[in-house]
């Protein structure tokens, strides 16, 4: 079985919206904006890009990624790979960035049920609640910013469930108070 990796930037109130500079959020582009850059950060989506072997995505971050991240040679291994995402609106595929469109959490479920590596999913904070909701997440990679920034999309889901214990596998603090917490699902 495949691993799932919901990977975010947030807040340390748990707002995953805009970090990198979408347009209509107020906080915008919070995590270079608000905390002093420092390359070791980075390291771990770096690491991530090396080690993932198929993206997740929303239709919302789909279509916000698919016109930029094929132009960014940052990207090159993300773009290099399977992307899928999950929409039931979604008609087709952007031909620039190429995806397969999955219309439910059972669809992933059986992806996770295929051969190869881990799949990560970016941005989607919409549908990394489901996800998590639906007990498919099976790895966190957080890089958690030392801001409140308030309102706006959340990482976590309000659902009344049971509880979920997690596993640090990885966790380290830097200079400018960004902190990496990577946790295993524990089943």
């Amino acid at each position: 079985m495949r691993t799932l990796i919901v990977t975010a930037f947030t807040s340390l109130d748990g707002v995953v919206e805009a970090p990198g500079g979408e347009p209509g959020y107020r906080n915008s582009g919070w995590t270079f904006k608000d905390v002093a850059h420092d390359d070791a950060v980075y390291e771990l989506k770096g690491r991530e890009q090396e080690e993932t072997t198929a993206l997740l995505l929303g239709r919302t971050s789909y279509e916000a990624f698919a016109p930029v991240w094929p132009t960014m040679d940052d990207f090159a291994g993300y773009n290099a790979m399977p992307r899928y995402v999950v929409s039931t609106t979604l008609q087709g595929d952007d031909a620039r960035w190429p995806a397969t469109v999955l219309r439910s959490l059972d669809e992933v479920a059986a992806l996770k049920q295929t051969e190869g590596g881990p799949i990560a999913v970016h941005g989607s904070a919409t549908l990394a609640r489901g996800l998590a909701d639906a007990g498919l997440v099976d790895r966190y990679h957080l890089l958690v910013f030392p801001l409140l920034l308030g309102a706006g999309k959340r990482l976590w889901s309000d659902s009344d469930k049971d509880t979920q214990r997690l596993a640090v596998r990885e966790s380290e603090t830097y200079g400018n108070g960004v902190t990496k917490l990577v946790y295993d699902v524990v089943r």
